[in-house]
């Protein structure tokens, strides 16, 4: 029988009715002749429920003990879906990331996986059983619990696929991929195919509905991904090995809330890199410029994402401790970012976003650009003004982004 590794998002999975009706839709691609690995997230807002705990413990807790807690999470529905579809009448067993041989470096909090020894699962699958696995957790080669960040549930539902030589259906909210939120922007559209590339910016850029990390290794891989929603109403977006069907288009925006931006002046990007790495912060962009006969020197600014910086205060003490009046964060700014194949051939993508949004009175505190995408740093009280400007002037005017298939 043909393997299938679905996966199920924490509002898939959010109370005891909701399990029940994951169970029965497991359970019904089972009579269909398939065998099952099944991927779940912690049930709805466990996870941020965990955090929030933490930190009232510990301001600042360490990355290790947060990963102990926060695995607990997947445990629970693992366990939940087991039982509710041996409630039904099939046989299911439940695994950790680490009993599924899900093995990763031996960085916590946003872990990578590094291999993959499903021989567990493929003993059970030989068995007739339905496999039940925790999402977003694995094993360091050190024995130590190691999660994979947020979304990380996508990205073992990625890897097992990848490592049984399966397909590969991931399960949400909603019915795939669309032009933008459609809580910020209504006129939101759906897009049926999307390559890998353009998908893994609008992920690392914001859009919540796949994992970057996810999206990478099936890239590498060559898996392609069927975005589905729960109940099975709408569409679906499949993520596969697409040559952009309009090279230069945008076919959708991504929007973060609350990054922060840390600059420093006079002491160089060395001090300020050091410093981050000290407390484990990553940095999603760098710009460093030395302006000629400066008498400051080097200075550096590095964006990051709040999800590795959710208590901005204690930090900014740190920092103004560290740097003085030489470094500074800015925790009050969004991004918006315009993703398309070859959207910066020319410069004209990035004229008329700047013209859309300086007709708002909008002004960028930065601007980062890549092959596939154009980012704009804007006030955090605009930002969903700016995303629904950007989207009417670069989707809506031009009509519905085109499928890739």
């Amino acid at each position: 029988m043909s393997i299938l590794v679905q996966k199920y998002g924490g509002s898939s999975v959010a109370d005891e009715q909701k399990i029940q009706q994951v169970a029965e839709r497991v359970v019904a691609a089972k009579r269909q002749g398939r065998d099952l690995v099944v991927v779940v997230s912690a049930m709805g807002k466990t996870t941020d429920q965990l955090l929030a705990q933490a930190r009232r413990i510990h301001p600042d807790p360490p990355r290790r003990e947060l990963d102990m807690l926060t695995s607990v999470g997947e445990r629970i529905s693992m366990a939940l879906l087991s039982m509710a579809i041996q409630r039904l009448g099939f046989d299911a067993i439940s695994f950790t990331g680490s009993q599924s041989g899900i093995i990763t470096n031996d960085r916590h909090s946003d872990a990578r996986i590094i291999e993959v020894r499903p021989f567990r699962l493929q003993d059970e699958l030989c068995r007739g059983r339905i496999v039940i696995v925790a999402g977003f957790q694995g094993m360091s080669y050190r024995r130590e619990i190691t999660t994979l960040g947020r979304g990380g549930s996508d990205t073992t539902a990625v890897a097992l696929a990848a490592a049984l030589g399966a397909e590969c259906e991931i399960y949400g909210d909603v019915d795939g991929v669309y032009s933008a939120d459609p809580k910020v922007v209504r006129e939101a559209r759906h897009i049926p195919g999307l390559g890998y590339p353009e998908m893994q910016e609008l992920a690392e850029h914001g859009a919540r509905v796949l994992n970057a990390a996810a999206v990478e290794f099936a890239k590498e891989r060559d898996i392609a991904i069927f975005v589905k929603r729960t109940d099975g109403q709408g569409s679906q977006t499949v993520v596969r090995r697409f040559s952009p069907a309009a090279p230069g288009q945008v076919v959708g925006l991504a929007h973060e809330r609350s990054v922060r931006v840390v600059a420093t002046q006079g002491e160089g990007r060395d001090a300020l890199l050091a410093f981050l790495d000290e407390r484990g912060i990553p940095g999603k962009q760098l710009s460093v410029y030395r302006f000629r006969d400066a008498p400051e020197g080097v200075g550096a600014a590095v964006v990051v994402s709040r999800e590795f910086l959710e208590d901005a205060a204690p930090f900014r003490v740190a920092l103004e401790e560290r740097f003085g009046a030489h470094a500074f964060l800015d925790a009050e700014l969004g991004a918006v970012s315009l993703i398309g194949a070859g959207i910066n051939q020319s410069f004209r993508a990035l004229r008329r976003a700047l013209g859309v949004l300086a007709e708002a009175g909008i002004e960028p505190a930065g601007l980062h650009t890549s092959s596939f995408r154009i980012t704009a740093l804007v006030p955090g009280a605009r930002l969903d003004e700016a995303v629904s400007r950007l989207h009417r002037a670069f989707i809506e005017e031009r009509g519905a982004p085109e499928d890739a298939c």
